[in-house]
């Protein structure tokens, strides 16, 4: 059993994105997986409604919520996957708190670099208390492909003194279309959303070779 947790105080990092994606290929390969949406948009819980295959989700979107419903999920699931809310709040620490594994999307600007460093600083917080726990990696999102700005934000990342992921989730339409389509790149044509459903594949092995 594990508790994979998507977080960073800053909104638009691909945060529901990622959660989805990796529900739906934990589902797809035939896990026992749920979605927990603490995210007050609720943007991860309807995308998943709206798919054809019912990947389950549960909605906890407080502290109090979230301490009580993961120790109960983990009772019927194998694998929770938590999309976090924008925000360092009382919530993001419960999650931290309850996860095996804090993930930080972060986009190749300055805003969501040092907002990624303050995710960090409360994943380590949680360290000091639970011994170490949670494991954390970053992973750059949204990057465009050859420009000197991801280069640079990925040399920012190695001073974070963080695990990061060498998978970068890249910039497409095909992926901005999803959740307008009721659907995951897995689920759609063409090359774009090819080469995306290979990123998110290599990306999630890393993931779950983590827990």
């Amino acid at each position: 059993m594990s508790v994979i947790a998507l977080i960073n105080q800053k909104g638009g990092c691909a945060k529901s994105t990622t959660a989805v994606h990796l529900a739906y290929w934990l589902y797809r390969k035939r896990h026992s997986v749920v979605l927990v949406d603490a995210d007050a948009q609720r943007s991860s819980s309807i995308w998943l409604e709206s798919l054809e295959d019912p990947v389950p989700y549960a909605v906890a979107q407080t502290s109090g919520q979230l301490m009580a419903e993961i120790p109960k999920l983990l009772e019927q699931y194998d694998q929770l996957i938590i999309d976090g809310p924008a925000g360092l709040s009382e919530a993001t620490k419960a999650i931290v708190l309850r996860s095996d594994l804090a993930v930080i999307p972060c986009q190749p600007t300055g805003v969501d670099l040092r907002s990624a460093a303050d995710a960090i600083q409360l994943i380590q917080q949680a360290q000091a208390i639970r011994n170490g726990a949670p494991k954390a990696a970053v992973f750059l999102s949204r990057a465009v492909k050859g420009t000197r700005l991801k280069d640079e934000a990925i040399a920012q990342l190695q001073s974070l003194k963080l695990p990061i992921l060498k998978t970068v989730i890249h910039q497409r339409q095909a992926v901005a279309d999803t959740f307008g389509q009721a659907a995951t790149v897995w689920d759609l044509l063409g090359k774009a959303s090819g080469e995306a459903a290979d990123e998110f594949e290599q990306l999630f092995q890393e993931i779950v070779a983590l827990t």
